[in-house]
C-alpha cells in the first residue's frame, strides 16, 4: 500500500504528460519541452525541487514516432487517411477511410448508399438488392461493376483483368472488412489506372481484436426470404493474429427472378518473427449464383416494378484471391520500411440466358414446344502479380523529408468463351452446345513508381511523384463462324505501349488538424479487350487506337475541429481525353461497318463537401443522450467536349456527321446529397439517412426515352433508411433497419446486354434484423 501512495502521484503526472503531449504536436524539441516544464507547475502533486531538478527528466524523454490507428476508440465511421500510412504516403490526395465498425446501416447486405454515405460524389448502382456486385463511381465516370475504380483487397488486384477487364465481379461480404480505403486524384501514381481512383477493402486479420481468441457470430432474417449467418475466430498473441471466416447469404429476392446465394470463406495469419520481420498469408474463396430478372420497359415499371419477364437467366461466379504479404523494417530512426506483395487470382465467371430486347419474349415456341437456345458466356481468369513497396526518411535543411517508391509485375491470362449456344432449360448450367468464340486473352504490366515528401517548414509539404507504366496486351483465337460456318481467326494480336505519368501535390496546414490540400496527375485507361477483339465483318478496330489519357486536379480544406466538427471541402477538374467509341464507315461496296477509335474527350468539375457535426460535444458536460448529424453532397458538371460522331442517315442511306459537344458524359447525376442524423442514448444507437440522386442520361446522345427502355432519361430519386443496434454487455447485439422507409420506385441503370436489356428497378422497401454476439 505504501508503495502504491507512493508511486500514484508519478502515475497521475505520467498520464497528464502523455494526454496534453497525444493532443498536442510540438514543431520541435524545444516546444516539448517547455510543454514538459508548465505541466511540471501545473501539477500540484510535484515538489519545487523536482521543478529545478527537471533536466534529469528532460533527459530521459524518449521522443517517439508518429503513428496512426484506424477507427479504434472512434464513434465516427469516416476519417481521413494519414500522411504516411505503411509504406505509401497520401499527403496532398483526396482520401477517405470508413471504418465498418462504426457503420450504422444495412452491411449485411453490402448497402453501399450507407456505407459509402460520407464519402461525398460516390454514384451507386443499385440494381442489384443482394449487395453481391458492387457498382460505384465518381466525377462522371461509368459505375460498371466499380470499373473506372482500381479496386483492391488488403492491397492488391481484385478485378478480373485490371487493363483488359477491369469490372469487379466480386466483392467481399462487408462483415468480413475491418475499412474501405478510397484515394482519388493523384491515386493514379501509386496504382496505375483508372481515372475514378483507388478503392481498397482491408479484410480484418486479428490484429483488432486483442486477445488470443475470439468467436464471433451474427445471424440475420430479413424480408423476401433474406438468411445470412457469419462465424469467425480471431485473436492476437505477442508473436502471431489470425482471422478466418465463413459467410453464408441467400434470399428469394426483392423481384420475381431475383433469387441468390452467396458463399464465402476466408483465413489469415501473420508471424511476426522479430520486431523487424512479419509475415502474412491469406486466401479467400467466394461463390456466387444469382438468378437474374432481366430490364423492364418504362411502361412496364409503372404497371408493376417487382414483375419479370425473364425466368431462364443466371449468373455464377468464383472467385478465389490468395495473397503473401512480408513486412521489414529495416531502421526504427528513419522509418525504413521494405513490403513485398506476391498475389494471385483463380476465378471464373459464366451466363447464361436470352438476352434479347426485353420487348422480345422469352416464351415456349409454338412450332418446337420448348423455349429458344440460351447463350453462353463463359471467363476464366489466372492472374499473378507482385508489388514491392520502399519508404524511407531523410533530413535535408534539418526537416524530415520521405520517399516512397516501388516496383510491380503483373501477367494475366483470360480464357474467353463467349457468344456460345446453350439449352433450352431454365436452369443454371454451363454445357455449351456450340462456342461460337474462344479467345486467350493475356495482359503483362511492368510500373515502377516514386514519390517524395519534401517539408519546406513545418507546415507546408510538397510530394512530385512519377510513374512508368509498360502494358503488352495479346490476343489470338476464334473470333466467331462466319455466315458459311467457317472460323474467323485473330493470331496474336499485339498492343504494346510504354508512357510515363507525373504528379505533383501539396499541403499546408493552418491548425495542428486543419489543412489546404492540392494535387495535378496524369491518368489513363488502358483499352479494353473488348476493343481489340472485335467482329471483322461488321466492326474494325482502329490499330492505331491509343488509350484514354488525361489527368485529374483538385483542391481543398479539411479538417477537423476538436471532436465535434469533421469537414472536407475540394473542388475537382477532370480531363478525360481519347475516349474510345463507334464511329461508322462504308467500304468500298457500299456496306458499312463499326471503326472503334478514338472520338474525344470529356471534362467533368465540380464540388465535392462532407461536414459532420456532434453539437453536444461543444459542452463538457456529461449527457445521456448524444447525436451527431452529417451531410455530404457533390456538383457534378460533366460534358463533352469534341466527340465527334458518324451514323447512318436512314433516310438518305448514307453517313451524317454529328459532333455531341457540350452534351452531358452519360451516368453523372449533377447533384448527390446524402445527408442523416446518428442518436445514442446509453446503449442504443439510432441512425436515420436520407439520399438524393438528381437525373441522368444514359447515353452520349443524351436520349430521352427508347422503346427497348436499354438507354433513355433516369430521372431524379430519394431514398431514406433507417437503423438501430442494441448492444449489451459488450458482447450481446441487436441490429435492424429499414430499408427505402417509404417504400420508393426508381431506377439507376438502363442495360443492354447483362444483366439484362432494359431498365433496372432498385429494391423497394425492405427490413432486417441481426442478433449478433462475441465471446
Amino acid at each position: 500500500m505504501k508503495i502504491f501512495l507512493l508511486t500514484l502521484p508519478i502515475c497521475i503526472f505520467s498520464f497528464q504528460l502523455q494526454a496534453q503531449l497525444a493532443f498536442t504536436e510540438p514543431e520541435n524539441k524545444n516546444q516539448t519541452e517547455n510543454l514538459f516544464l508548465n505541466i511540471l507547475s501545473e501539477n500540484e502533486s510535484v515538489s519545487q525541487s523536482e521543478i529545478l531538478n527537471a533536466d534529469s527528466i528532460l533527459s530521459k524523454i524518449i521522443y517517439l514516432k508518429e503513428f496512426t490507428l484506424f477507427g479504434y476508440k472512434s464513434k465516427t465511421e469516416i476519417q481521413y487517411m494519414p500522411e504516411i500510412s505503411g509504406t505509401n504516403i497520401y499527403a496532398g490526395k483526396k482520401s477517405s477511410i470508413v471504418v465498418m465498425e462504426n457503420v450504422n446501416g444495412n452491411i449485411v447486405n453490402n448497402t453501399m448508399r450507407q456505407i459509402l454515405a460520407k464519402v461525398p460524389g460516390i454514384q451507386i448502382w443499385e440494381s442489384d438488392g443482394s449487395g453481391i456486385q458492387v457498382g460505384i463511381s465518381t466525377r462522371g465516370l461509368s459505375p460498371n461493376r466499380s470499373w473506372e475504380f482500381n479496386v483492391r483487397q488488403n492491397g492488391y488486384d481484385i478485378a478480373a483483368d485490371p487493363f483488359g477487364y477491369p469490372e469487379a465481379y466480386y466483392s467481399p461480404q462487408m462483415l468480413a472488412v475491418h475499412r474501405i480505403e478510397i484515394v482519388r486524384g493523384q491515386a493514379s501514381l501509386q496504382y496505375g489506372p483508372q481515372f475514378g481512383g483507388m478503392i481498397n477493402y482491408v479484410l480484418k486479420n486479428g490484429s483488432e481484436i486483442k486477445k488470443p481468441f475470439q468467436f464471433e457470430t451474427q445471424q440475420t432474417i430479413g424480408s423476401n426470404g433474406l438468411f445470412n449467418f457469419y462465424n469467425s475466430i480471431g485473436g492476437e498473441t505477442k508473436k502471431f493474429h489470425y482471422y478466418g471466416f465463413f459467410d453464408h447469404r441467400s434470399s428469394k429476392g426483392w423481384r420475381e427472378n431475383s433469387q441468390f446465394f452467396t458463399n464465402s470463406g476466408s483465413g489469415n495469419f501473420t508471424y511476426l518473427f522479430n520486431e523487424k520481420i512479419s509475415l502474412t498469408g491469406e486466401i479467400l474463396h467466394s461463390h456466387v449464383r444469382s438468378q437474374q430478372p432481366g430490364g423492364l420497359t418504362d411502361d412496364q415499371l409503372e404497371e408493376d416494378a417487382r414483375q419479370s419477364l425473364r425466368s431462364r437467366n443466371w449468373l455464377d461466379t468464383k472467385w478465389t484471391t490468395a495473397a503473401l504479404t512480408g513486412n521489414y523494417l529495416f531502421n526504427k530512426n528513419s522509418n525504413s520500411r521494405l513490403n513485398i506483395k506476391v498475389f494471385g487470382i483463380f476465378a471464373e465467371r459464366g451466363t447464361i440466358g436470352y438476352t434479347k430486347a426485353i420487348t422480345v419474349n422469352d416464351s415456349i415456341n409454338p412450332l418446337t414446344l420448348q423455349y429458344n437456345n440460351r447463350q453462353i458466356d463463359h471467363d476464366l481468369y489466372t492472374n499473378f502479380g507482385t508489388e514491392t513497396r520502399f519508404i524511407t526518411d531523410y533530413s535535408f535543411i534539418n526537416l524530415k523529408n520521405t520517399v516512397s517508391a516501388g516496383i510491380r509485375f503483373y501477367h494475366g491470362n483470360t480464357d474467353r468463351s463467349r457468344l456460345g449456344t446453350g439449352d433450352k432449360g431454365t436452369d443454371f448450367n454451363l454445357n455449351f452446345i456450340k462456342k461460337n468464340q474462344d479467345l486467350d486473352l493475356f495482359t503483362t504490366n511492368s510500373a515502377a513508381f516514386i514519390e517524395n515528401l519534401f517539408r519546406i517548414n513545418n507546415k507546408f509539404i510538397i510530394i512530385p511523384g512519377l510513374r512508368f507504366e509498360h502494358i503488352d496486351m495479346n490476343v489470338s483465337g476464334r473470333l466467331l463462324y462466319n455466315s458459311s460456318q467457317q472460323e474467323v481467326i485473330i493470331k496474336n494480336e499485339t498492343r504494346k505501349r510504354n508512357f510515363i505519368l507525373a504528379g505533383i501535390g501539396a499541403e499546408y496546414s493552418i491548425t495542428t488538424s486543419t489543412k489546404f490540400y492540392t494535387n495535378y496527375s496524369q491518368a489513363y485507361r488502358p483499352m479494353l479487350f473488348s476493343d481489340v477483339t472485335v467482329s471483322p465483318e461488321t466492326e474494325i478496330s482502329d490499330p492505331e487506337m491509343k488509350d484514354s489519357r488525361g489527368y485529374n486536379f483538385d483542391v481543398g480544406y479539411r479538417g477537423k475541429v476538436d471532436d465535434y466538427v469533421l469537414f472536407d471541402i475540394s473542388g475537382f477538374w477532370l480531363h478525360y481525353d481519347n475516349r474510345i467509341g463507334i464511329i461508322k464507315q462504308q467500304r468500298i461496296d457500299g456496306s458499312f461497318y463499326n471503326f472503334r477509335t478514338n472520338i474525344g474527350e470529356s471534362i467533368s468539375k465540380g464540388f465535392e463537401g462532407l461536414i459532420e457535426i456532434s453539437p453536444l460535444r461543444f459542452t463538457d458536460k456529461q449527457t445521456l443522450v448524444n447525436f451527431r448529424a452529417f451531410a455530404s453532397y457533390s456538383y457534378t458538371d460533366a460534358r463533352y467536349g469534341n466527340l465527334k460522331i458518324i451514323s447512318i442517315d436512314d433516310a438518305t442511306n448514307s453517313l451524317k456527321e454529328t459532333n455531341f459537344k457540350n452534351n452531358k458524359v452519360e451516368n453523372a447525376p449533377e447533384n448527390i446529397l446524402r445527408t442523416g442524423i446518428t442518436t445514442e442514448y446509453k446503449n442504443i444507437l439510432f441512425t436515420y439517412q436520407f439520399s438524393f440522386v438528381d437525373k441522368a442520361y444514359t447515353d452520349a446522345n443524351n436520349t430521352l426515352s427508347d422503346k427497348n427502355a436499354q438507354v433513355g432519361l433516369i430521372s431524379a430519386y430519394s431514398v431514406s433508411d433507417i437503423s438501430t443496434v442494441i448492444t449489451f454487455n459488450k458482447t450481446m447485439n441487436v441490429k435492424a433497419g429499414v430499408n427505402n422507409l417509404f417504400d420508393k420506385m426508381y431506377v439507376t441503370r438502363r442495360a443492354s446486354y447483362i444483366p439484362g436489356p432494359g431498365a433496372m428497378p432498385s429494391d423497394g422497401r425492405s427490413i432486417y434484423i441481426t442478433v449478433g454476439a462475441k465471446f
